[in-house]
């Protein structure tokens, strides 16, 4: 196991040319970032993890009411044991072969089977109101945590330099502030690593949890090689956009449609402009070239830029959601209704659209009570499905 350390530990990956752990070891005169404070991050992260349930609880949840917001979730599949039984023991999404087996067992038609399983799959979505909860505690922490960044750094010199990030690197003390403000964006990153497995699941779920690995090992890389600096502007730049999309998300799930688009506006433009234009030439251009030319090569600068690079990549797959998202609602004449994330619906909650408005009595394959519950006829739409009673909330 010694070996093994000596070995993942090397100095001549990790530090620059002639110089050691010894001489990053903390002493009474100055501190320094040490491997070991990272597990202070373990069990703040389940400290936030509460804070939060008890914030949703008793803070987020009488706010969401108090503003009028749905409580109720989607609704309800009608109670059928055999129905049930496939959906829990075999499968969520049916095949047609199986669709037509259910159809001749139960004697319904196999629209709707269809109609049920969407309801049954709807049933495990989350209400608004558990959606709202969500995103006012991320927004409570991101505005307290980049309005602590913004305090911070303001008194630094690497802000208006960042020059400044590399001069007595990597012999940088660490001031009390910046050790706070890193572990607890470590631990609030590892919270949500952990809690994204039974948060409200979205299509990018994994495009989110590549992210959130990318965050961590960065926060954790950056500390451990004393490229703290450069990791705080990097922090800060980051939380921005995220205050306001999830303002946006808020005021979206309160039916404010006017403030929700003009939060979604701002959004994307301080996503475009912080991500793909001060990130690259802010941030990549320090590190990859003023560190290059202020101490040279060393192997953990090039992990660093890599993961850097990384997150680069998945800002631009975003921005390229948001512009095609935006550009759509445009070019049909939505201007006033776009929605870069589409969380009115939540799409990215994967809420299934169906004929849930429909009636939910199950329609008998028998001709006699095709008339009664089919839904053909009148203004109510063609074959079941309604052509004007669209969800309120759908753009």
């Amino acid at each position: 196991m010694a070996g093994i350390l000596a070995w993942f530990w090397n100095e001549r990956f990790w530090l620059p040319h002639n110089v050691t752990w010894a001489d990053l070891q903390s002493t009474e005169e100055a501190a320094f970032p040490q491997a070991e404070d990272l597990y202070l991050a373990f069990p703040l992260a389940f400290c936030i993890f509460m804070i939060r349930l008890l914030f949703e609880r008793f803070i987020a949840k009488p706010c969401a009411l108090g503003l009028k917001v749905q409580a109720n979730g989607p609704q309800k599949a009608q109670p059928n044991a055999i129905l049930e039984k496939v959906f829990t023991a075999i499968t969520k999404h049916p095949d047609e072969k199986r669709l037509e087996g259910l159809s001749k067992q139960l004697d319904w038609d196999v629209r709707s089977i269809q109609r049920w399983f969407r309801q049954r799959r709807n049933q495990e979505k989350p209400s608004t109101l558990t959606k709202f909860c969500e995103s006012m505690w991320r927004f409570t922490f991101y505005l307290y945590i980049f309005t602590y960044g913004v305090r911070f750094l303001k008194k630094t010199p690497w802000l208006w330099n960042t020059r400044q990030c590399w001069n007595g690197y990597p012999y940088q003390p660490l001031m009390p502030d910046l050790h706070y403000y890193y572990i607890v964006e470590l631990s609030f990153y590892w919270s949500l690593m952990f809690s994204q497995f039974i948060d409200i699941k979205r299509k990018d779920f994994g495009i989110m949890f590549t992210h959130h690995i990318v965050t961590v090992t960065l926060i954790t890389f950056s500390y451990v090689t004393n490229l703290t600096r450069v990791g705080t502007l990097t922090l800060c730049l980051h939380d921005a956009a995220d205050v306001v999309l999830e303002a946006a998300k808020m005021a979206n799930y309160c039916k404010c449609q006017k403030l929700s688009d003009l939060l979604f506006l701002t959004f994307a433009i301080v996503f475009i402009v912080s991500r793909l234009g001060i990130y690259p030439l802010w941030i990549l251009n320090t590190t990859l070239f003023e560190l290059y030319e202020a101490l040279g090569n060393f192997p953990a600068l090039w992990v660093f830029n890599v993961l850097l690079v990384i997150l680069q990549i998945l800002h631009w797959f975003w921005s390229y959601l948001i512009i095609k998202a935006a550009y759509k609602a445009i070019s049909k004449g939505k201007a006033g209704k776009w929605n870069p994330l589409h969380v009115a619906k939540d799409d990215r909650s994967d809420i299934e659209s169906s004929s849930d408005e429909e009636e939910t009595v199950p329609r008998s394959k028998t001709p006699h009570s095709t008339i009664s519950t089919n839904g053909t006829s009148g203004a109510n739409g063609t074959n079941g499905y309604l052509t004007g009673g669209t969800c309120s909330e759908e753009h």
